[in-house]
């Protein structure tokens, strides 16, 4: 009987008479892969909590040093921001147009607020500066923390001005979860079951202060989560947060930081001759120095030749420098640097001199997909929920007069209704891009308002008309006639019957019509 089992193991173990077993390939246990996703599962905030301060630190370093780190973070920040995500209000009647009087006042208001005395609490910042800034943080240390002051700064009229908080001012340390299951403590944010954050615990002062007072103490502000607006981009859920963008990247960038230095120290070596002389005694060499460490050196002078020694033998070393192979090895590592940050090889080196002007524009246009998709990222993220708190200080400051704060009251959201003007990019090939889209709007494909929002540079469809009306004017006042604005003769048109007269409709400059009766009566039992 004990013969029988044996037989029936040695049959189970033998690759013959092993049973199948389906498994993915990458979870195989295999001596290559040794350390391989052996971290366990953890979450996203136990993984930040163990290098978030090391990722910031060495991407901060990069960005000082590293010259292609740097065009990174400039290339993100000019085509998601710009000169700045533009503003078009979009405040509309009962019947349906916009509210020309209203949507003036509050893009007047708007352009006031924005100098750099009145947005930012520093008073150093201009808006389209401070978005600028921010997104540039968002990419260094991975999120930026905004603080809305509502008071007044500089000589605005509106209570409302921003602060930029840096990731490193965050209590990173404070972790805790709470045994009562109702708030949790992650990285300094004090958050819900939910993960939904209540408080934030700022420091007082940056941790890294130019001289900062010996035994001075380090004090935290919990800030409540109404207050702060935090910018990051969320890759996992519950994610605390944020990660520098070039998480992945950072040690290839090092090194071929390192790499290129070391190459360049190697050519300006082989640019001096260097020689050795072979003697065949330990007699110090006619005209030679010796050194305290009791090695000798000739010097050699341009033009001068030295007799050696009898037996002395000279040999120069001229090393193999600069290296052929820097300039292929350097377009690989940036290959794949460029893949990590996401943009693409030509945007990040500028060297076109591997690609053809198809390869070119396809990667020119892969990257606009990408901009668009942060763009609008950027404006959910921070300009809608900025928009709504400051139009709120701005009504009830009464910078705007021309919106009535009761209807505002009933109505608010219909008063917030705008129009973002991101940055556009202009033509790539005019003379095919033109037609191409002339034919897709007179097929109704597009239109033209969003032709010009994505080719005029953050300009929209009414920026154009009134510009194109006023350069017109300019000309028919000046008697100077253009090619696009000669009219070709057309054949007389034989005019129809006069329509009967409809009664003139009432003027279109009205507030929006409130939600309902029982709000208004509501608003309305308030104010008596």
């Amino acid at each position: 009987m004990l013969d029988v089992w044996r037989r029936r193991v040695a049959a189970w173990i033998s690759p013959q008479g092993r049973r199948g077993v389906r498994a993915y390939s990458g979870a195989r246990p295999s001596r290559l892969l040794t350390g391989f996703g052996s971290s366990g599962n953890s979450s996203a905030d136990t993984e930040l909590a163990g290098g978030l301060t090391q990722l910031r630190s060495r991407s901060r370093q990069l960005m000082r040093d590293a010259p292609y780190a740097k065009r990174a973070r400039v290339i993100i920040v000019n085509n998601v921001v710009g000169a700045g995500v533009g503003l078009q209000a979009q405040v509309g009647t009962t019947r349906g147009n916009l509210n020309s009087r209203i949507n003036a006042g509050i893009e007047e208001a708007w352009r006031v607020w924005t100098r750099a005395d009145s947005c930012h609490t520093g008073g150093a910042l201009a808006f389209a500066d401070f978005e600028r800034t921010c997104l540039a943080e968002v990419v260094t240390a991975g999120e930026v923390f905004i603080r809305k002051h509502f008071r007044k700064f500089g000589q605005s009229k509106i209570p409302f001005a921003l602060e930029l908080i840096e990731a490193e001012r965050m209590a990173d340390e404070y972790t805790q979860t709470q045994a009562t299951g109702r708030a949790d403590l992650r990285l300094g944010v004090e958050v819900d079951s939910y993960g939904r954050a209540i408080a934030y615990y700022v420091r007082e002062r940056h941790p890294g202060e130019l001289k900062f007072i010996a035994g001075s103490v380090d004090k935290y502000v919990r800030v409540p989560a109404d207050e702060i607006i935090h910018l990051r981009v969320i890759d996992r859920w519950p994610q605390t947060r944020g990660e520098p963008w070039l998480h992945a990247v950072l040690r290839k960038l090092n090194d071929a930081d390192e790499y290129t230095t070391a190459e360049l120290i190697a050519a300006r070596m082989s640019a001096n001759y260097f020689a050795t002389v072979e003697s065949p005694d330990a007699d110090p060499l006619p005209g030679s120095d010796l050194q305290a460490d009791g090695q000798k050196q000739l010097q050699i002078e341009p033009g001068v030749i030295e007799q050696l020694a009898p037996g002395d033998a000279l040999h120069f070393h001229t090393p193999n420098r600069p290296n052929t192979a820097l300039d292929p090895f350097l377009r690989y590592m940036l290959r794949e640097i460029a893949a990590g940050v996401g943009v693409s090889y030509e945007s990040l080196s500028r060297d076109y001199s591997q690609s053809n002007y198809s390869s070119s524009r396809l990667a020119l246009l892969d990257d606009r997909d990408l901009w668009r998709v942060l763009q609008q990222w950027w404006i959910r993220s921070f300009r809608e929920p900025l928009h709504r708190d400051w139009m709120r200080a701005a009504v009830l400051s009464r910078a705007i007069p021309q919106i009535d704060l009761a209807s505002y009251a009933l109505n608010t959201e219909a008063y917030n209704a705008v129009t973002w003007k991101p940055r556009g990019w202009s033509w790539v090939d005019p003379t095919k891009e033109v037609a191409a889209y002339k034919e897709a709007v007179r097929a109704g494909f597009t239109t033209t308002s969003m032709v010009i929002a994505q080719t005029a540079g953050g300009l929209d469809v009414e920026d154009v008309i009134a510009e194109r009306r006023r350069e017109l004017d300019l000309f028919e006042a000046a008697d100077i006639e253009l090619d696009t604005t000669v009219e070709e003769p057309q054949e007389p048109v034989t005019a129809a019957p006069a329509a009967p007269a409809t009664p003139a409709e009432p003027d279109d400059e009205e507030d929006p019509e409130p939600e309902d009766a029982a709000r208004t009566a509501r608003v309305l039992s308030m104010a008596r």
